[in-house]
């Protein structure tokens, strides 16, 4: 299984993401690859931002060699499921889909826990550090339910 998590900038939430996953990944022992981007290309090559930086460090995880990178097509070639942390997010990724094949691997992150209802990860650039967590609570809470699945379905797609 091959998972794209997906915000605008790649350096708050998809890097929190990409973090929390790998490290869920590891503690269950599946077979999983994860890695993250952003829509846009302003941070291209740079570390998480340091507050998203901070809170992870605060859970135990150090994701300060992640880079930026921005969205390609060829990620849908890539990937099994591309997770969009909010709508905008993910509206951007719908345009960019060649075929019906390419729109099927996209999800909002949190329909993985609330199916359906499209809630957005609330971006916490511009807010303090309580923002981040929250972020990492959520982002927690989804990957904790992308693992479930991963492990009911033994690494099959779901």
């Amino acid at each position: 299984m091959r998972i794209l998590m997906v915000c605008l900038g790649n350096i708050c939430r998809s890097p929190l993401a990409e973090g929390v996953m790998r490290d869920k990944i590891g503690k269950y022992n599946l077979q999983a690859i994860v890695d993250s981007c952003g829509m846009g290309g302003w941070h291209v090559g740079e570390a998480p931002d340091s507050r998203a930086q901070q809170v992870a460090k605060n859970h135990g995880l150090d994701i300060s060699q992640l880079r930026g990178r921005k969205f390609s097509r060829r990620d849908f070639d890539d990937f099994d499921i591309i997770y969009a942390m909010d709508y905008e997010n993910y509206h951007d990724i719908m345009q960019l889909a060649r075929n019906t094949w390419d729109r099927q691997k996209v999800r909002m992150i949190m329909n993985e826990v609330y199916p359906n209802e499209n809630i957005s990860v609330p971006d916490p650039y511009y807010g303090v550090l309580q923002d981040y967590e929250t972020t990492w609570e959520m982002i927690d809470e989804a990957c904790e339910a992308i693992t479930k699945k991963l492990q009911l379905n033994d690494g099959v797609q779901f």
